[in-house]
């Protein structure tokens, strides 16, 4: 596949030949069409000339002076000559310049009649111009055509000496034309070939983003590419640090699993603790696969409208409460999304109304809307509320606001690992009517 600089090159290099040839033929139909104009004028100024010195006598014989005033028609080595033709088709009058040169079909022209055309006599071009008159006598009217004839051979070659000038400065013209335009369009391209080199020099492990300055046309592109990689640096990071922290959580229970197999405690026991091992390590996986698969924002990634998933969500997490119906408002304006994975959505709200069936007496309050740049989402209920010295301990992995309540103690401390991956914020307080607010800020989606 040709390369863009191949195709732009050789775009711009048809529509220039394309402009080149038809500039050349409009000036050489100008050219060709004036340089005949002046041609016709010059014949009919000596047609005017012949008919001004001409005179009919009463007896109806012509006579035209010897000693014409165009030195051109009057020299024998001329290229133009000039006849006269009376009744009968016969030359009643020939000037000196005609006594050595062909003569052509020269019949009657009608009276006032003009005509210029281009003959050939003898293999050889001229130009002929007639015109038809009759003059009046007492005998009547005298019927005289007037000819002039030139030889075309040096209008030929002064057309031919001109296209070959008009053809030989526009050769050179389209040589510096293209020349010029190969320049500009070298400079021109300069910054995607810069993106060119600086995306190899990311590729080879040479630097880490592009950090040139691009024009504005190219920098949108140039800052969506850093955006991806330090997206995809970021999740890189982020599966090193879930895989350390998964085998470093993962210690603990393995050495109690080794010492209750190998302890002397009864059966029971032992059972028991084994399964308490197994339930921790369960928990301990589920929690580190869900911090390593949030994705965090990206530009390639699509906005997801809120009000559709959350309805599902609320419906989902309703029929896992059946003994409780609280009443539900759910204010999200249809047109409000985010540029967010749908699974870190689901998980952001499936914890958050979870939680709120959870502690909620009868009322659930899910809200969202646009603050200056940022999307704003509130899920409030009218529990028992959070004691303010727990609100830090419970974002904490492991940490219930109430043990007796069933629970990993992990779904808030997930919710504060992808907002914090998404740079948004998390803040959980009491709300004035009674129960728990928890609020989250995210940015708005361009």
């Amino acid at each position: 596949m040709m390369s863009l600089n191949q195709r732009v090159l050789f775009s711009a290099t048809l529509v220039l030949l394309i402009f080149i040839v038809g500039i050349a033929w409009m000036l050489d139909r100008a050219f060709y069409d004036s340089a005949r104009l002046g041609v016709k004028d010059r014949l009919f100024a000596k047609v005017l000339m012949l008919m001004g010195d001409a005179e009919v006598e009463d007896s109806g014989e012509l006579d035209v002076p010897t000693n014409l005033l165009d030195a051109e028609l009057g020299h024998v080595n001329s290229d133009a000559y000039a006849f006269i033709v009376g009744p009968g088709n016969s030359i009643a009058w020939r000037s000196t310049s005609s006594l050595n040169k062909p003569v052509p079909d020269i019949p009657l022209v009608e009276k006032g009649k003009k005509e210029f055309t281009q003959i050939l006599i003898n293999d050889a071009p001229y130009f002929v111009y007639r015109y038809g008159v009759a003059w009046e006598t007492p005998s009547g009217d005298y019927p005289l055509t007037f000819y002039v004839i030139t030889d075309a051979t040096l209008f030929e070659a002064q057309i031919e000496q001109y296209r070959e000038d008009l053809w030989g400065l526009l050769g050179i013209m389209v040589v510096l034309l293209l020349t010029t335009q190969m320049l500009v369009l070298r400079w021109g391209l300069q910054p995607l070939r810069k993106v060119s080199i600086e995306l190899a020099a990311i590729e080879s492990g040479q630097q880490e983003s592009l950090k040139s300055a691009y024009p504005s046309e190219l920098q949108l592109l140039a800052d969506n590419i850093n955006s991806l990689i330090a997206h995809e640096h970021k999740q890189q990071k982020r599966y090193r640090n879930g895989l350390a922290d998964l085998a470093h959580s993962l210690k603990t229970p393995l050495a109690v699993l080794q010492g209750a197999i190998h302890s002397d405690d009864n059966e029971t026991s032992r059972h028991q603790a084994i399964q308490e091992q197994i339930d921790r390590i369960d928990n301990i996986i589920q929690y580190q696969l869900r911090r390593a698969a949030t994705a965090g924002s990206s530009p390639g990634m699509g906005i997801i409208i809120l009000r559709p998933l959350a309805d599902r969500i609320v419906a989902t997490v309703a029929k896992a409460y059946r003994n409780k119906q609280p009443d539900i408002a759910i204010q999200i304006d249809s047109n409000i999304g985010l540029r967010i994975d749908e699974g870190d959505l689901m998980e952001l709200l499936g914890n958050l109304v979870d939680n709120a069936f959870k502690w909620c007496r009868q009322r659930i309050q899910l809200s969202a809307n646009y603050q200056d740049n940022q999307v704003v989402i509130q899920v409030t209920d009218d529990g028992p509320g959070i004691q303010p010295n727990q609100i830090a301990r419970i974002l904490e992995r492991g940490v219930r606001a109430d043990q007796s309540t069933p629970g990993h103690g992990i779904g808030l401390a997930i919710v504060r690992d992808i907002v914090q991956v998404y740079g948004g914020e998390l803040s959980i307080e009491n709300h004035p009517a009674g129960g728990a607010c928890i609020t989250l800020r995210l940015k708005k989606a361009k």
